[in-house]
Order: structure tokens, then C-alpha cells, then sequence
């Protein structure tokens, strides 16, 4: 369930976004590429998910390279996306009733990942009747019952208030404690990477590349007992001391 980077470079119009990117994002760790806006991060997920090709260099997973999307690649936006006249369930349900998944199958996968994403209350209830995060937690199911081997997570919590964050940040080392996916997450968010990232990848301004690689070697615990780790503090300077000085 690896995914791997290799000399990417990559550009839009003349301009150029990306530039000799390599990595990989190691099977069941959750990887965050941290960096300025416009650094490509984004991009990297693109192509990840096989919606663009890159100019040079390739992306592979599982060792076979990425050619265009695939059901073992799922990809959360910075925007839930539902569709309005959907009920939530629907909403999850969608991407099974496209491929032919019905019936007690059907019913079963939406009622579990419903269920995981703290749903299970909320499937009759229209989009524009739910939260902000609730509309992530749907968007999330949806991605989740698809059950793909690893997840592009696009800087997913971007747009919620700073008390629904860390909740929808446990949500997703839940997740990963269930499920054991690869994750591949991007955020600008300092302590969200430091929360979330087995691995995190400081990307320059653009053209981005890759100028430090940090491990972070343990248990996935509550944010908020992270946030007030001893440590957490001095993690989170020295990144800010990199972005600064980029």
C-alpha cells in the first residue's frame, strides 16, 4: 500500500510548481506534506490520485504506476462536495450504488462507516441541515465506504473553527487506529501536522521541494494531550523557525 514520489516536477502554463520531488509515503503511517500556500502540496495529491500527469517523473503505488484514478485512492477536498437533494446516507452510498453495490452490502458498508464517523444518528438529515463538521464527517464516510487502501486528505478541516478542529482530528487517528490506511495529508497547519504526522515533509515556497523530513516515532494519542505534551511546544517552534526561514 505504498505510494511513491519519483523526481516529480510539475508546472502549469510556464509556471512551475513542483521541482524534483521524491518520497514515500510508507504503508499504514499517516505522511503530511506541510509547507507555504502555492508550494504544490496540493498538486501532489493530484497526481497521486491520478486527476494529472506530471511533467517529469512518475507516481507509483503499490509499485505500479498511476495512470488515472482508482477505487484504491481516495481523495478528501478542502469542501465537503455533497449533493444537496442527497440524505447523508445517500451521500454515502452514492460512490457503492455507482458500482453496483446494493442490497444488504450495501446497507451494512454505509450503516459501519456511518457509525465509525459518529453518523449513526444523522443519515436522514439533509446536507444543509448539518454543521460544518458534520458535513466533513459525511464527506469522510463517503470516502471511507469506498474502502480504499489509501487516503488524500487535502487539507480537510481548513474551513471549520478552531473547536471543531481537534475534534475532526481524533476523528481521522480513529480512523487510522481502525483501519490502518496509508495517508497521505496536507495541511499549513503547524500543530495539525504535528498532531497527525508519523512523518512530516516541509515543502519550500515554489517551486516546492522537499527541504527537511521529520520522524515523529510514536503512538498517536488525543490532540488535545499532545497540544499540552512538554515537547509540543519546541517541535512546533523549530518547524516555524524552517517555514520562516525559507
Amino acid at each position: 500500500m505504498s505510494l511513491e514520489f519519483k523526481n516529480i516536477s510539475h508546472g502549469y502554463g510556464g509556471l512551475e510548481v513542483l521541482k524534483d520531488v521524491s518520497f514515500r509515503a510508507e504503508p499504514g503511517r499517516i505522511t503530511v506534506l506541510l509547507g507555504p500556500s502555492g508550494c504544490g502540496k496540493s498538486t501532489l495529491l493530484k497526481l497521486a490520485a491520478g486527476f494529472e500527469k506530471p511533467v517529469a517523473g512518475s507516481v507509483c503505488f503499490n509499485e505500479s504506476p498511476v495512470t488515472g484514478p482508482g477505487a484504491e485512492r481516495g481523495m478528501m477536498f478542502q469542501t465537503p462536495v455533497l449533493f444537496d437533494w442527497l440524505t447523508a446516507a445517500g451521500n454515502v452510498a452514492f460512490g457503492l450504488r455507482q458500482a453496483g453495490v446494493r442490497g444488504k452490502e450495501q446497507l451494512d458498508r454505509v450503516n459501519r462507516f456511518m457509525a465509525l464517523t459518529g453518523l449513526a444518528d444523522f443519515g436522514d438529515y439533509y446536507p444543509d441541515a448539518l454543521s460544518g463538521g458534520m458535513q466533513q464527517r459525511t464527506a469522510l464516510a463517503r470516502l471511507l465506504v469506498m474502502e480504499p487502501q489509501c487516503l488524500l486528505m487535502d487539507e480537510p478541516f481548513a474551513a471549520l473553527d478552531a473547536q471543531l478542529r481537534p475534534k475532526m482530528q481524533e476523528l481521522v487517528l480513529s480512523v487510522w487506529r481502525d483501519l490502518r490506511p496509508t495517508v497521505l495529508f496536507v495541511t499549513h497547519d503547524v500543530e495539525e501536522a504535528l498532531v497527525l504526522g508519523h512523518r512530516i515533509l516541509v515543502f519550500s515556497k515554489r517551486p516546492g521541494r522537499i527541504v527537511r523530513e521529520i520522524e515523529r516515532n510514536f503512538d498517536r494519542e488525543d490532540p488535545l494531550e499532545q497540544l499540552m505534551a512538554p515537547d509540543f511546544g519546541k517541535e512546533k517552534k523549530n518547524i516555524l523557525e524552517i517555514l520562516r526561514d525559507l
